[in-house]
């Protein structure tokens, strides 16, 4: 006869992490926008995107989806974690760059510096083959 009645095993609360200061990723292409507030060692406390926020199509590359997803994970990571301050990168070429870094001051998170870490590439694709006429 199998035991029924099986002991629940008590499950500890997890500790309220806070993080007051840490780092906002932001990838700005044509096609999307892409928010990510880390700790200061880089492990990811809350995300968001464009697509994330119910932009479809041409729309996730504009400014405005860009704020969008901003202020959503602006405002996770600061009921969540209270996170005060942050060093933004930016990577990318997309117009979500400064409408992202706008949105977050606007959640209230304090923006300390800003860094462009966008790939530069250095030796580029290669050549066409020479032309034969």
């Amino acid at each position: 006869m199998a035991d029924t009645t099986t002991p629940s095993v008590a499950k500890k609360k997890k500790a309220k992490r806070s993080v007051s200061a840490g780092q906002l990723h932001i990838q700005a292409t044509f096609n999307n926008t892409i928010v990510t507030l880390t700790d200061a060692n880089g492990g990811a406390l809350a995300a968001s995107s464009a697509g994330a926020c119910g932009f479809r199509g041409s729309k996730k590359g504009t400014a405005y989806a860009a704020q969008v997803a901003a202020e959503k994970a602006g405002n996770l990571a600061k009921q969540t974690y209270g996170l005060a301050r942050v060093e933004a990168f930016i990577k990318g070429v997309g117009l979500g760059r400064d409408a992202a870094v706008r949105a977050m001051q606007a959640v209230g998170i304090q923006v300390e510096s800003i860094t462009d870490v966008t790939g530069v590439p250095h030796g580029g694709v290669r050549p066409k083959k020479a032309r034969r006429v």
